[in-house]
């Protein structure tokens, strides 16, 4: 299997971290958030993975190079001259064929990836969209009106919506609709698909996930990985004294 990690964005919201080194190298415990994603897809079998890059690139190179991955794993590095967008940037890996992962450099997540793949076979989808239920609080109450008359008001309510877990599963054809040149988003190209007609599917997960491109959303993964390490195939840290004391209370 082969995936593909897009790992060129600017992480603007990541700043200042973000000033001197590339967002996915962020760290979260003990590691990057990068090697987090390519051990995790390796442990589901993907023996192939590409990088798109561009931001600070040569800092990627340089820690991969550095680190202990397994040895049946081929890495290739694509480079962007330009900003091409989380759709345009997979024109720089030419040889792209059959059934494949992309996802974004800042996921963590426990996401199961072999069945993500069946999933997208059975629907026989040109793309098929991972998906994590978020919930967003409206802090203000809601007014519901009608030709200029109040029908309900909703004091704070909370909504739910499916978003995108920034992690696909593409089919070969999906990639006859990206623009023969220039930029490109996700959005964009996932409408032109919609509109030739052709089949994207939705898959909904329940899996930890989170989009480390912000400060918020990064303290949040790294509270997460220090109690529950063993979610990310990572060893319990060894207890401080007082920390033993505090467990026996």
């Amino acid at each position: 299997m082969r995936a593909v990690i897009l790992a060129g964005g600017l992480g603007t919201r990541l700043r200042p971290y973000t000033t001197v080194i590339p967002k996915p190298l962020v760290p979260i415990g003990d590691r990057p958030v990068l090697e987090h994603i390519i051990r995790s897809l390796a442990k589901c079998g993907v023996d192939r993975m590409d990088l798109c890059v561009n931001y600070l690139g040569d800092l990627i190179l340089v820690y991969l190079a550095q680190i202990d991955l397994p040895s049946e794993l081929r890495l290739a590095f694509h480079w962007e001259n330009e900003p091409l967008g989380t759709a345009g940037a997979l024109r720089t890996v030419s040889d792209l064929e059959g059934t494949f992962i992309v996802m974004n450099g800042d996921v963590l997540t426990t996401l199961d990836y072999d069945d993500l793949v069946r999933f997208h076979h059975r629907q026989e989808a040109a793309l098929t969209i991972a998906m994590h239920k978020k919930r967003v609080d409206i802090d203000l109450g809601v007014i519901e009106c009608e030709d200029g008359l109040v029908r309900d008001y909703i004091e704070k309510p909370s909504l739910s919506y499916q978003v995108s877990m920034g992690i696909y599963v593409y089919e070969e054809r999906a990639l006859r609709y990206l623009p023969a040149e220039g930029p490109c988003q996700f959005p964009d190209l996932v409408l032109r698909l919609l509109e030739a007609g052709e089949r994207v599917a939705a898959y909904e997960c329940n899996a930890d996930w989170f989009d480390i491109g912000t400060v918020h959303e990064h303290e949040r993964a790294v509270v997460d990985i220090e109690q529950f390490p063993e979610k990310y195939d990572l060893e319990a840290p060894a207890l401080e004294p007082h920390d033993m004391f505090r467990t026996m209370e």
